[in-house]
């Protein structure tokens, strides 16, 4: 393994493989991460690195195109058909890209936006202040209700009447329930608005079929091609076919230029696994999980915001505990077990601290752990949290989690025994 590497470059081939000893030796919670197969690799570090292709298959700026158009193509009809839609952009860097092409085709500067609120379970690009979304247009949110902790249908279209937004967006980053959009689509036909969904953490779920699709509801549907999809780091724009070729234009030449060919057929490669069986398998032992984790933690007196969890994801609430979010990332960090620190709906902690965490099970789903495996890893989020302080505990937990880790290795990879044993 990275054999070049290693001659040529030892100082990054060594940093390589640390975080691949890192990633196989601890246990993955982080809701946004999963581990892609070897294929989506193989063909992520190809030859297409090497290529430079503005503009779209059959109508580029470069000579030399020829295969590079037909690995777009297939992409592109690959994307159309996993989820039903009329037109695919698959060149998006990033899921945030995504959303930025929309609002560059469809908005101008100063439009205004009706996005779901940060602290309650949306995206920094559904319009905060901190990025370029809210710096460009007038943004305004809706929530969940206080009680349910679920999204508030009624206020959310009362806002819309209210601000008649140009553009909608439904989506979340820490929402652990399924998003009805129907109301969505209903009251924007009413105020005359557009609708965007981006179903960027449940698109892996959407595409095994377990979570309604939302392309027959929204104007345009982004997406990340990493999560639950399990694929390529990057992004995908669905939208009617109406809407393509602004679509296609803000894209390129508007936000970006060369598209990353070796990411495309990466891409490609994960819309091909996720129209398998196997993926359908896989993504209905990721909800399992997700449940069977969110219950056992919840039996030993942890809050679960919103009561539970319809996706690969849930939010822990850690007041009871008399603890914050970052001190709870900080201990089971310390112990193997890695997750993020998350604002919870109404938190009166700062962004920096919070109240929570967020859990998510895909990527130990990718490694092979079961409900049985879940209980265990709650058990020891429970005593790491519980022991906080305590040595012994902690030594304890990181002997456990090793055994966890040597049990379900990723990528063939043979734990070290100076690591183990240290």
């Amino acid at each position: 393994m990275l054999d070049f590497l290693k001659q040529n470059d030892p100082e990054i081939a060594e940093q390589i493989m640390r975080e691949l000893a890192r990633q196989n030796e601890k246990i993955e919670l982080i809701a946004s991460e999963n581990l892609v197969s070897p294929t989506v690799m193989e063909a992520q570090g190809s030859v297409l690195t090497n290529k430079y292709a503005e503009g779209y298959p059959g109508n580029r700026y470069h000579a030399g195109c020829e295969h590079v158009d037909v690995i777009e193509s297939i992409a592109i009809e690959r994307a159309r058909q996993l989820f039903g839609a009329q037109h695919a952009n698959v060149q998006p860097h990033s899921g945030v890209n995504a959303n930025l092409a929309v609002y560059v085709a469809m908005l101008k500067p100063g439009d205004t936006i009706l996005g779901m609120q940060l602290d309650m379970g949306g995206h920094l690009s559904h319009g905060s202040k901190a990025n370029i979304s809210g710096k460009f247009y007038s943004c305004h949110f809706y929530g969940v209700d206080r009680e349910s902790e679920l999204i508030d249908y009624g206020a959310m279209q009362q806002l819309a009447r209210d601000y008649k937004p140009r553009m909608i967006v439904a989506g979340a980053s820490s929402y652990s329930r399924v998003i009805d959009y129907a109301p969505f689509r209903e009251v924007a036909d009413e105020i005359g608005a557009l609708f965007l969904v981006d179903m960027a953490h449940i698109s892996g779920i959407v595409a095994a079929g377990q979570h309604p699709n939302p392309v027959p509801y929204a104007d345009f549907v982004t997406t990340t091609t990493t999560k639950t999809i399990r694929g390529a780091r990057g992004g995908l724009i669905l939208c009617r076919q109406e809407y393509g070729r602004k679509i296609d234009k803000a894209i390129f030449p508007g936000i970006q230029g060369g598209p990353q060919l070796q990411t495309i057929a990466g891409k490609a490669v994960c819309f091909r696994e996720a129209m398998s069986g196997d993926f359908k398998s896989y993504i209905g032992r990721v909800l399992k999980n997700a449940r069977a984790m969110a219950a056992a933690l919840e039996q030993r007196g942890y809050r679960i915001v919103a009561g539970g969890t319809d996706t690969h994801l849930f939010l822990v609430d850690l007041r009871s505990r008399g603890l914050t979010g970052a001190s709870a990332e900080e201990a089971l960090d310390a112990v193997g077990i890695t997750v993020n620190k998350n604002m919870i709906p109404f938190d009166p902690e700062k962004p920096q601290t919070t109240s929570g965490i967020r859990i998510g099970t895909s990527a130990m789903t990718t490694r092979g752990l079961d409900e049985a495996g879940m209980l265990q890893i709650a058990e020891l989020i429970d005593k790491t949290l519980s022991g906080i302080g305590n040595p012994a505990v902690q030594t304890e937990v990181r002997r456990q989690v090793r055994e966890i880790c040597r049990e379900y290795p990723i990528y063939g990879y043979t734990f070290k025994q100076e690591v183990a044993d240290e």
